[in-house]
């Protein structure tokens, strides 16, 4: 069997194109078949007033892909801009190679390991910011 496999623990709630969907009282699995299904963790989602900075906008822009409120054709071009100006901001090896490997998925549509890959930016986008401020 191919295709998605969402692990889902108690309750935990998924976005299913454009459907919530809450698991039950225990672990669950879930195979996603079609290929081309939008699905999106809403333990992983940034609400729109949280898409404060660059790399939270990135990921708030792969959000609505995911979601269905963003077309993949517009979005991917979008998400790719921004990740381009990122890499003058984030020039050490290891955060280039995160954008390095999101920009694969981004060219493969495969933009929940997008997601997942730039959220580990977060932190390091929040020390940065820190560090500017002071």
């Amino acid at each position: 069997m191919t295709g998605l496999v969402l692990k889902l623990g108690p309750r935990e709630r998924v976005l299913i194109n454009g459907v919530v969907v809450e698991n039950g009282e225990r672990r669950g699995r879930i195979n996603i078949l079609t290929p081309d299904a939008k699905i999106l963790r809403l333990k992983d989602a940034i609400h729109p007033d949280e898409a404060t900075t660059p790399v939270r906008r990135v990921c708030y822009l792969l959000q609505l892909i995911l979601s269905g409120d963003l077309t993949q054709h517009d979005g991917r071009k979008e998400v790719l801009r921004t990740i381009e100006k990122l890499s003058y901001a984030f020039l050490d090896s290891d955060s280039r190679r995160i954008l390095d490997v999101s920009t694969d998925h981004i060219l493969k549509d495969q933009f929940y390991p997008a997601l997942k890959s730039l959220r580990m930016l977060l932190s390091r986008e929040a020390r940065l910011l820190g560090a500017g401020a002071q």
